[in-house]
């Protein structure tokens, strides 16, 4: 207790503060440049850069970017021209025989389709999708993407039917691919909007494994984007087990493994901005009326109008201060009690 010396020594804080004082003033040093630190970090705005450059690729992700299935509904020029020049002979030949047209507005009676982006018809959702489905199958890369085992329907059967061994080499129909999704939507139960997500879902899977949907894994692929799109989007989803009873001779344990390589080729990606669904639902209008489908019409009643006035009122009513306060007015130095307002003559 009364040694002078110890063997641990500690300083007091104030040598310690006069130590300090002598030290020399700081100078800061010049910034050096990434090449002479040997620092090889990529910057932050380099990698925005390169995702601004591969927006293209990734349609599912980037608002901007081009639909896929557009893009290949138009590759194929001769077919549409054809279909154009039999559709306008049978609206002659309707218009002559006076049969059923395509309705128009007129000041008496106004027609709506009653399918807006956040009330989708499912009918006609469902046959905009499968007509996407059928331009990704037809026009697909003639070299053959790579085909992963999890989607070969030889391998992986979705019934106890021998499967053809022709069966990867003759394109599927536009109502094959129909009657398969409607199948599947209806027993599921399944909303207008998960159609279009799973549409979503099936462009990423194509961009992000590399691969092309054939007549060998269409259905597979689709099963498994309306899979997980029924479990992202509706609040109560459709388990496994019950996709079983809508194909009877498919297995839990397949149904598992196919979700489960499905979200790892996804990268877990299962994120679907607002601007990308209204991009691919107004994309699906514009291929419905390229190839003729229409959305059905209907006159517009008292109640309906009733509704969208309402709705127009509310709207009004909640943006009245916002434009408002974003108005603006002058005013002259002479006057500052008040403003007087003047009417202009225009010549």
């Amino acid at each position: 207790m009364g040694a002078t010396t110890s063997c641990c020594v500690s300083s007091s804080p104030k040598l310690r503060r006069n130590a300090h004082s002598r030290l020399e003033s700081y100078h800061q040093e010049p910034e050096l440049s990434r090449e002479e630190t040997g620092c090889n970090l990529q910057h932050i705005s380099d990698r925005e850069n390169v995702d601004e450059l591969n927006m293209e690729y990734n349609p599912s992700d980037h608002p901007r970017a081009s639909t896929i299935f557009l893009s290949k509904s138009q590759t194929d020029v001769r077919e549409k021209r054809k279909s154009l020049f039999i559709n306008n002979l049978t609206h002659i030949v309707e218009s002559k025989h006076g049969t059923a047209r395509r309705k128009h507005s007129s000041c008496s009676t106004i027609f709506l389709d009653d399918n807006t982006v956040s009330q989708p018809n499912l009918k006609y959702t469902i046959k905009c999708v499968a007509l996407a489905i059928y331009y990704h199958i037809k026009n697909r890369d003639t070299d053959g993407g790579m085909v992963l085992d999890i989607f070969d329907e030889k391998l992986h059967p979705l019934s106890k039917s021998e499967v053809p061994l022709d069966y990867d080499q003759h394109d599927p129909e536009q109502k094959q691919i129909y009657r398969f999704v409607r199948t599947l939507f209806s027993a599921a139960q399944l909303t207008a909007e998960c159609a279009i997500v799973t549409l979503v879902y099936l462009e990423r899977l194509l961009t992000y494994a590399e691969i092309d949907i054939g007549p060998g894994n269409w259905k597979r692929i689709v099963l498994g984007a309306i899979l997980l799109a029924s479990k992202v989007w509706d609040d109560q989803a459709v388990w496994n087990v019950d996709y079983c009873q809508i194909l009877k001779d498919i297995t839990v344990e397949d149904m598992n493994e196919l979700e489960r390589q499905f979200l790892e080729l996804l990268q877990f990606n299962i994120n679907v901005p607002s601007s990308v669904y209204a991009k691919y639902y107004f994309d699906l209008r514009s291929l419905s009326e390229s190839n003729n489908l229409n959305f059905p019409l209907e006159p517009l009643s008292r109640d309906k109008a009733q509704r969208l006035e309402a709705i127009s009122r509310l709207c009004d009513d909640k943006y009245k201060d916002v434009r408002r306060a974003t108005k603006k007015r002058s005013a002259s130095m002479d006057n500052l009690c008040g403003v007087r307002w003047v009417p202009a003559i225009l010549s």
